[in-house]
């Protein structure tokens, strides 16, 4: 909603700029996609390799005798 309200003022005060902006926008986040998808891999990665070197400890702990 602060987006739609901020880009109405830019059309009322700098209208060129706003159109620049509606024009451009979409193909900003058509480019940012890959760069996402590259975060999302190396997210997954990271968790993988948490997991991976937690698995020990956590075997460890499910067989403690009590």
């Amino acid at each position: 909603m602060l987006s739609l309200i901020a880009w109405i003022l830019l059309a009322v005060f700098a209208w060129p700029l706003a159109l620049a902006v509606l024009i451009l926008y979409p193909l900003v986040w058509l480019l940012s996609i890959p760069f996402r998808l590259i975060g999302l891999s190396v997210k997954g990665v990271f968790e993988l390799l948490e997991t991976i070197i937690r698995l020990p400890v956590r075997l460890l702990e499910g067989t403690s005798v009590a």
